[in-house]
């Protein structure tokens, strides 16, 4: 469990600081490097998306105990 955590840290990491330089910079990492919606830039956007889920419900669960 423990890789897991340190897995999905790292991947919502990564999609905060692409979203910082989207906001600040207008300046997309992700398709830069993997191209406009791409199947491999879908998923990536994806696995983010579901790292934020499971790293919510794992630090949830961290905090309760």
């Amino acid at each position: 469990m423990q890789i897991i955590k340190i897995i999905t840290y790292i991947l919502v990491i990564i999609g905060a600081l692409n979203w910082g330089l989207v906001g600040i910079f207008n300046f997309d990492l992700v398709r830069t490097i993997f191209g406009e919606m791409t199947l491999i830039s879908r998923i990536i956007y994806g696995l983010i998306g579901v790292s934020a889920i499971i790293y919510l419900l794992t630090s949830y669960n961290d905090l309760r105990d």
